[in-house]
């Protein structure tokens, strides 16, 4: 038996099980103070611990729930990304992989985040600021002829829109008055690559993807059912006379719904609104929809004012803002803005390419940690390791 000094014999003497539970926090402080009676330090601690707690195996759980907790609330604290060093923070998040996931049904519920305003803590639903649910696309129910609309990144710029645009917008948001389920939002990045996650992410019961990225059955998956275009991409020439390009590029996505920010900037408009109408005339069964830019404004009040200060929020961010709003549980795939993973292997930014990570436009790091944030406080599930082997996620399913 370990030895114990005679002060240490004295105080567990006239320790309660109040004392008790007070000694547990010795695995985190290295001493406590047991309700003015005695302090017990270092080894004395662990040795009282050993002997209270069941035996060894008992006192490594407790020791590795309070190391869990401990780790849960560092995540859970926002931090500039710039102040990360990488190497210790990898380590600390590869740690924290083997702890069990504490979903938290009040914070998916209320889709909040935390605020902190001197000791006062608030919620604020990002319902009750964006309502995704009723205005995160342009219909014919929020959105009226001859309406003029805003250009998001403007404060001058604006739209009217015509009886032809109106006509080809969707009766309403196919989603609202429902819960999505488990949704499965796919980021494009360099570590799904060789990740065998594509079963898994399949499985989900709706699957959000970006950019018209490329799919696999292996690592990201097949199937779609909500995707993001970039209006970049929609520079086909002749395409009114010549759609199959197009037609090639989409329909390997199947019916899925594409998504294109058709009002971000004034250069975005003329080919978005090509081809809505020209895959509403020759492939009516894949819907086209546009986002709302006054729903992309308030969202990105709504994150300017919890301190993520951005050009513009990635298409990434914004999907999974709204994905809290319509789906019951949400997992985040793909999301992981460093040049190397947790074991310090070099990845590249896509899945699909070898581009290094350019800083021009997004701030990824300052994004994901927000997303941490949210995995920590159990309003999503981040996974962050390749899903074939045990503790693929940020979850540890119990």
């Amino acid at each position: 038996m370990a030895y114990m000094t005679v002060e240490t014999r004295l105080a567990l003497a006239r320790m309660t099980p109040v004392h008790h539970k007070a000694l547990v926090l010795a695995s985190v402080t290295g001493e406590v103070q047991t309700a003015g009676v005695h302090m017990l330090q270092g080894q004395d601690a662990l040795v009282v611990m050993q002997q209270h707690f069941c035996g060894r195996d008992a006192m490594t759980e407790t020791l590795q729930q309070l190391r869990c907790a401990k780790l849960r609330r560092k995540f859970s604290i926002i931090r500039p990304a710039k102040s990360i060093e990488l190497k210790s923070f990898t380590q600390e998040l590869s740690e924290f992989l083997s702890c069990p996931y504490k979903s938290n049904q009040t914070e998916s519920e209320l889709n909040s985040v935390c605020v902190t305003a001197g000791t006062e803590t608030k919620r604020v639903r990002l319902q009750f600021c964006c309502n995704a649910t009723e205005s995160f696309i342009l219909t014919k129910h929020n959105t009226a002829v001859n309406q003029t609309i805003p250009y998001e990144t403007s404060t001058t710029k604006t739209y009217k829109i015509t009886a032809a645009l109106h006509s080809m917008l969707p009766e309403d948001i196919p989603w609202s008055g429902q819960r999505l389920g488990q949704c499965a939002v796919v980021g494009s990045g360099g570590i799904l690559k060789n990740s065998s996650c594509g079963r898994e992410i399949d499985s989900a019961d709706f699957v959000i993807r970006f950019n018209l990225a490329a799919i696999n059955d292996s690592d990201v998956g097949m199937k779609t059912d909500l995707i993001t275009v970039n209006p970049s991409q929609l520079g086909f020439k002749n395409l009114e006379k010549n759609p199959d390009p197009l037609l090639e590029r989409v329909s390997v996505y199947g019916n899925a719904t594409l998504i294109i920010p058709a009002f971000a900037y004034t250069f975005c408009t003329s080919n978005s609104i090509k081809t809505l109408k020209v895959l509403k005339s020759v492939r009516p069964q894949q819907p086209v929809v546009f986002f709302s830019p006054s729903y992309l404004r308030m969202l990105d009040r709504f994150w300017k004012g919890r301190g993520l200060r951005e050009v513009r929020l990635s298409s990434g961010f914004i999907m999974i803002s709204t994905a809290l709003e319509l789906c019951e549980d949400v997992h985040v795939y793909g999301f992981w803005p460093f040049g190397s993973d947790l074991q310090e292997r070099p990845v590249p930014y896509h899945y699909y390419d070898q581009l290094k990570p350019h800083r021009y436009m997004h701030k990824m790091p300052e994004e994901f940690v927000r997303l941490l944030q949210l995995h920590s406080q159990g309003a999503l599930t981040l996974h962050l390791q390749p899903c074939s082997s045990p503790g693929a996620a940020l979850e540890n399913h119990l």
